[in-house]
């Protein structure tokens, strides 16, 4: 298989011992160094495999790190954190968004938070991930006592994993449902319809293949019931409400589960389980079309959009700028929240993502890239969003304001309702919840392999990494489980508690304790220098000024901004009460608390004979911080000489090598004292040079 690699002639009739070969470790990867092979007699010369799984020469491609295992290429890890950070948040905030804060004056705070907090940040965790090839939990090497943010991210993500493959269910729930030729919420003929319902298309009937003006023409007996009337009810609310969800008056009052929910919960955590059953090797091929087909989605909805009546007017009210807004606080506190929980930072997930690269993977062009693409992403998509709903304002002849929305309003009441209006609409409505099943799975992909990969690397034993599939079915089993209440009557109500508080301030708090770690406690020359040892160039001067001073201002002006901003969560006419609000804020705690908690263990468990010895002992970084392959530690990473030695000849026998080590240190000594000597006689001030140990793989 490998005789190529070798001249035939020496087949057979040389005969090399390995303890002959002379390595230089500066060329142990190069393909032709003779360290590189092992002589056989009989299979002729064969490559000898390194210490991480990789085969010099070898066709196939071997995973730098063999044991934990690499992205197949770099276009995977590209497509799975745009997937991640490419969100529903994308299609149903960032528009209501936009056109309430400016139009496209909002665009300007916009972009300015993206290159000043957004990009910097995403860069700190990629490259602070990629480095250590370790998961949110592992990372936290850099200063242990600091481990409690880790786990605050893993609570941040399961929380988040737990309430969003609700709404990937529900998306699943609408697609089969769209599997008709006449869309269930189009008319008010239906039993779970109630005498305030007023559709937009009068009479039962509908065919398949009508025109749009013969659609447009049906309105005229809906319109006069929408004018007359203070409140419409459309269709599709009621549908979503009384039938979907079948909602119930209190969110203590939970009620039966909603089996086709049930079903389709299950079905979606089984879909994301079957992706994530080989970790990263399975879900970078997935995400080949998870991440990429939702733009071809996209792309039909808004060709579509903008060849219908009123879509310009719909355009036109997302992007009119008021440069006024541009002076209020808010506008810039909306603009700087947005791109930070859009792009899914301390969530764990880009670090965990980051540590399946390559340890040389350039991460800082990665960062710019997946950055820029996300907000992109947002933008584009309030062109499709906008069309539409302005073609349902023109036909319902009410400002854009009144039928614009957003979070679930958006997904499952405006925008199915606006699609009924179209010919063919079980098509687009198709096309539309496939859309965001797939933005869906993009992210949840990331939350359970975050916590994956923070369970296995956390234990670390060959058991559990050889059976990583176990503890990907065990943590989706879980997660169903966990969100089967979400699926009862009530559960839409715990569903936005948990999106408004689970993943909320908390964010902002340990993204800020994390800039603060590694600038000040760790060392911003020290990780500037790893950067640089990682990428093979430092920081760019830009990226060091905003991961120490301007990034954390940011950050705590979110946080500022959020709790000045604080109001009491309601869903439509309910107002939450009391206690429920206080379970809201008891998550949002949780993922807080676990930093002292765990910063207070670690300095208890610390040697020391004061409290601030033991503190600075817990802020030291681990022993084993750093690469985590041999062949990376260079520098003040680079192992203990005898080790480096045994390392650096893994040819020859140990025993051999200690024998060496020990003769060598002889030498030294003697060597030392001869000097030593010598300068006394030369009447010197009585110091001698110290020689420090030779490295011979230097």
């Amino acid at each position: 298989m490998f005789q190529a690699f070798v001249p035939k002639w020496l087949c057979g009739k040389v005969t090399i011992k390995p303890s002959q070969f002379v390595q230089d470790k500066r060329k142990r990867d190069s393909l032709f160094t003779l360290a590189e092979y092992q002589f056989s007699t009989k299979d002729c010369w064969l490559p000898r495999k390194q210490d991480n799984g990789a085969v010099p020469g070898e066709p196939g491609k071997k995973d730098e790190n063999s044991r934990r295992g690499n992205w197949g290429n770099q276009i995977e890890f590209v497509l799975t954190s745009v997937g991640y950070a490419v969100g529903l948040g994308n299609v149903w905030r960032f528009p209501y968004l936009c056109y309430r804060n400016g139009g496209g004056a909002f665009m300007l705070p916009y972009f300015i938070m993206l290159v000043f907090c957004g990009i910097p940040l995403f860069f700190l965790e990629l490259s602070f991930g990629q480095f250590a090839s370790l998961g949110c939990l592992g990372v936290w090497k850099i200063s242990p006592v600091f481990k409690g943010v880790g786990y605050g991210m893993m609570v941040v993500s399961t929380y988040i994993g737990i309430y969003y493959n609700v709404v990937i269910c529900i998306a699943f729930y609408y697609f089969f449902m769209s599997m008709t030729n006449l869309l269930p919420w189009t008319y008010c003929n239906n039993p779970w319809n109630t005498p305030d319902c007023s559709g937009v298309l009068g009479g039962g009937s509908y065919q398949l293949n009508a025109s749009l003006a013969n659609a447009t023409t049906s309105l005229v007996a809906g319109l006069s019931k929408v004018v007359n009337r203070t409140k419409r009810t459309s269709p599709s609310e009621e549908y979503w409400k009384h039938y979907v969800l079948n909602i119930s008056d209190d969110i203590g009052n939970f009620g039966e589960v909603r089996l086709p929910l049930l079903g389709c919960l299950a079905v979606s955590w089984f879909v994301v389980f079957l992706c994530l059953i080989r970790g990263v090797k399975s879900s970078g091929k997935v995400v080949y079309f998870t991440a990429t087909f939702p733009y071809v989605v996209l792309t039909i909805l808004f060709i579509r959009g903008i060849t219908l009546d009123g879509a310009i007017n719909g355009i036109k009210y997302y992007l009119t700028p008021q440069w006024q807004k541009v002076l209020d606080a808010k506008v810039w506190g909306d603009a700087a929240s947005q791109i930070f929980y859009s792009l899914g930072c301390a969530w764990g997930g880009l670090i965990t993502m980051a540590s399946y690269n390559k340890f040389h993977n350039n991460c800082f062009r990665d960062s710019i890239i997946i950055s820029i693409t996300n907000c992109a992403t947002s933008v584009y998509a309030g062109f499709v969003i906008f069309s539409i709903l302005g073609f349902m304002a023109h036909n319902l002849d009410v400002p854009v304001s009144e039928v614009a929305d957003h979070g679930p309003g958006l997904a499952f009441v405006a925008y199915p309702e606006a699609l009924t209006l179209l010919p063919i609409s079980p098509l687009w409505s198709l096309l539309f919840f496939f859309m965001l099943i797939l933005l869906g799975l993009g992210t949840q992909f990331c939350l359970l392999e975050t916590l994956v990969t923070a369970v296995v690397d956390e234990i670390g034993t060959d058991w559990i990494i050889r059976n990583k599939t176990i503890v990907t079915l065990s943590v989706a089993i879980i997660g169903f489980l966990l969100g089967v209440p979400l699926t009862t009557r009530a559960g839409i109500y715990w569903l936005l508690l948990m999106d408004n508080y689970a993943a909320s301030f908390s964010l902002v708090v340990v993204s800020c304790i994390m800039c603060i770690c590694i600038m000040y406690v760790y060392g911003h020359k020290q990780y500037f220098k790893d950067v640089e040892m990682m990428l093979g160039f430092p920081p760019p001067l830009f990226f060091k000024v905003c991961w120490r001073f301007i990034s954390p201002v940011i950050i705590s002006f979110i946080l500022i901004f959020t709790v000045i901003q604080y109001k009491p969560i309601t869903y439509n006419d309910y107002v939450y009460p009391s206690w429920s609000l206080a379970i809201g804020f008891a998550m949002s705690m949780s993922s807080v608390l676990c930093i002292p908690i765990y910063a207070l263990y670690k300095i208890s468990r610390s040697p020391g004979a004061t409290f601030r010895e033991r503190l600075k002992f817990a802020c030291k970084p681990h022993p084993t911080w750093g690469p985590a392959l041999q062949e990376h530690r260079i520098g003040r990473y680079a192992p203990l000489a005898s080790e480096d030695t045994v390392e650096s000849h893994p040819l020859r026998e140990k025993e051999e090598l200690m024998e060496e080590r020990k003769e060598e240190l002889k030498e030294e000594e003697e060597k030392e004292r001869r000097d030593e000597i010598s300068l006394t006689i030369q009447g010197s001030n009585g110091s001698t040079n110290t020689h420090n140990s030779p490295n011979p793989s230097a």
